[in-house]
């Protein structure tokens, strides 16, 4: 298929007014729209057509993936997030100059039907490890119990990926239509029912996000399962990162004191 051919859009999660790509295949959407006044009135909000905005401090991003699946019409449906964008994986220039515009993403999706950003590597800890000691064991556990149940197939990679040093994160993504409504099916699937047995109430406001986190990891399950070609591509960050503390963190959960949040 040649460039500019392919109807990708690309929803760019965001909760307050920021500035966004200028590429046409970027859409600005207003995640937590139902509880959010953000003066953002030129964006899109999560709160229109079928929706779960009303969840968005639990689900974070997801609300608007939710609402791209259900509302959204295109071929290709990306997720990314206001403050991190997939890069052409150069290091000079201005950042927003480096954000891969629809021509790039259109030649990266004739090599493989999904993309995803390079991985976090924990190096020192599993991903299990890395959730337990930065939120609650019990959601990973009980989210096992669910797979267990609704599709026992998936166990097995599951617990492989688990045992793994690296994993995809951020809920980000370019997905061919026909895998991103499979995905959605499921994951959405798991996450409802997880709602439905977590006991939230003495959670911190941080490790309520819950289904947010949780949704990270079932990404790669998924895909893994379903032997799904993917792309990993660089990403950056629009603003500054502070990688000192956050690696400090990293290791001091790592090492027993919980509750210090990233």
């Amino acid at each position: 298929m040649g460039l500019g051919e392919m109807d990708i859009k690309v929803v760019v999660a965001t909760h307050k007014a920021y500035r966004m790509p200028e590429d046409e295949m970027y859409v600005p959407v207003l995640v937590g729209a139902e509880r959010n006044d953000c003066a953002a009135q030129d964006y899109l909000k999560d709160n229109t057509g079928d929706n779960i905005s009303s969840k968005n401090a639990n689900f974070c991003e997801l609300t608007g993936l939710y609402w791209a699946w259900k509302n959204l019409e295109a071929d290709y449906i990306g997720m990314v997030h206001y403050r991190r964008h997939f890069s052409n994986g150069k290091v000079v220039g201005d950042k927003w100059s480096r954000i891969l515009t629809k021509d790039q993403v259109e030649e990266y999706l004739d090599m493989a039907p999904v993309l995803l950003p390079k991985p976090r590597h924990y190096y020192i800890d599993t991903n299990y490890g890395q959730y337990a000691h930065a939120h609650h064991a019990e959601d990973l556990d009980t989210t096992r119990d669910i797979i267990f149940e609704k599709c026992p197939e998936y166990i097995p990679f599951w617990d492989v990926y688990m045992k793994k040093t690296t994993g995809h994160r951020f809920n980000m993504f370019v997905m061919r239509r026909d895998i991103f409504d499979k995905y959605c099916e499921w994951l959405f699937d798991i996450l409802f029912e997880l709602e439905k047995r977590l006991d939230i109430s003495k959670y911190s406001e941080n490790d309520a996000r819950v289904f947010g986190f949780v949704g990270e990891r079932l990404l790669d399950i998924w895909l893994m399962k379903n032997k799904v070609k993917c792309l990993e591509l660089p990403y950056m960050f629009m603003e500054k990162q502070n990688w000192l503390v956050k690696g400090t963190r990293f290791v001091m959960r790592k090492v027993g004191k919980k509750g210090i949040v990233l």
